[in-house]
């Protein structure tokens, strides 16, 4: 979402990182586990690190040692999954299977209010929950884009795979973030296939909210004509957007209609929203739509809209939350349960190993 549509509730990566009981997880010895349903289908498998491993849950290590020590207080690993700088990830848990919280614009850490308990739940079902930055976390997202955020998924998957033991993810986009998965189950990269299921909670139009600014169609136009002239990597004027730099790129697959990052909007037609969406039949997908989210017109049809978007995602499972807000901090525990309830059928147990 715009800037002003993202929880409040981030913190920065050093505050995350200070409140968390981290330990960086980028080298070790070598592990003698065995090896994972996913080994061969990603290079460089040889080695592993994070030394020895946990057998079972992350209780192991003492009565105390649950996944939250306190409010906004994490207890996992910080762990680097590529080269950038940005490119940590805090997984809460030592488990083989995890659910990869994906924010939305301006979103980081602690993200939203059902991270919290919902951490706690997944830890009870042997789950880790992994919160990750990317390259558009916080202010990023301006110079960013869905091609580079799937491309940097991808590396945490690997890195999940490869240094975890992963047998298999479950992707939650928050806002913005159903974006990424969408586009992300799109690339068919090789670590998709650990994608066991993707929850989209919140899935809402940029654009939508956009269109009511009155400076947006001029500007749209002025993106359009920087692209055009090779200039679609340049920044747009502060205006554009008063919370990021944001490129004329940026700025059109957000704001113009059938831009890349126009998925959910609710004027699309059945044929356009099953061409921005129908590859995802093919992914068990639950959609989380808050009935009272700020960030949806008043105009817009919201059960209308929730029924038109999971029949493009070719039958997804449905759940409205009544009275949610675009976050849900007013509704915590409708929240975690929706997501736990789906992880828990939709996760490995209910598929067939597809290397098999």
């Amino acid at each position: 979402m715009n800037p002003a549509l993202s929880s409040t509730s981030s913190l920065s990566a050093s505050s995350a990182a200070a409140t968390a009981t981290a330990t960086a997880s980028t080298s070790g010895a070598p592990s003698s586990a065995p090896a994972s349903w996913f080994s061969g289908i990603v290079r460089g498998r040889s080695d592993k690190s994070g030394g020895a491993r946990m057998s079972g849950s992350s209780a192991a290590a003492g009565p105390d040692a649950g996944p939250i020590k306190g409010k906004n207080q994490f207890r996992g690993v910080l762990l680097k999954y590529g080269a950038k700088p940005v490119q940590v990830a805090f997984k809460t848990g030592e488990y083989k299977q995890q659910v990869i919280f994906i924010g939305g614009l301006t979103d980081g850490f602690l993200a939203t209010e059902y991270l919290e308990p919902l951490a706690i739940a997944l830890d009870k079902e042997k789950w880790s929950l992994v919160q990750l930055l990317m390259s558009s976390s916080y202010s990023g997202y301006g110079t960013s884009s869905l091609q580079q955020d799937a491309a940097e998924l991808d590396q945490l998957i690997s890195y999940l795979i490869n240094k975890e033991d992963s047998e298999g993810v479950v992707l939650l986009g928050h806002s913005t973030g159903c974006q990424d998965i969408v586009h992300y189950m799109r690339t068919n990269a090789a670590c998709s296939r650990a994608v066991r299921g993707a929850i989209l909670q919140a899935p809402v139009s940029d654009r939508e909210y956009r269109a009511t600014l009155p400076e947006t169609a001029a500007l749209i136009d002025l993106a359009s004509t920087m692209i055009k002239e090779g200039r679609g990597s340049e920044l747009m004027p502060r205006e554009a957007d008063e919370g990021s730099p944001i490129t004329a790129n940026r700025f059109y697959s957000l704001c113009a209609y059938m831009g890349e990052d126009d998925m959910f909007s609710s004027d699309l037609t059945d044929d356009q929203l099953r061409m921005r969406l129908g590859h995802m039949c093919n992914t068990p997908c639950q959609v989380i739509f808050s009935m009272a989210d700020e960030y949806v017109q008043a105009y817009v049809d919201k059960k209308s809209l929730v029924e038109r978007l999971c029949k493009a995602l070719g039958g997804a499972e449905k759940v409205e939350i009544e009275h949610g807000n675009h976050s849900l901090s007013n509704r915590v525990s409708e929240a975690v349960q929706a997501i736990v309830d789906f992880v828990n059928r939709e996760g490995p147990k209910g598929w067939d190993d597809p290397w098999n």
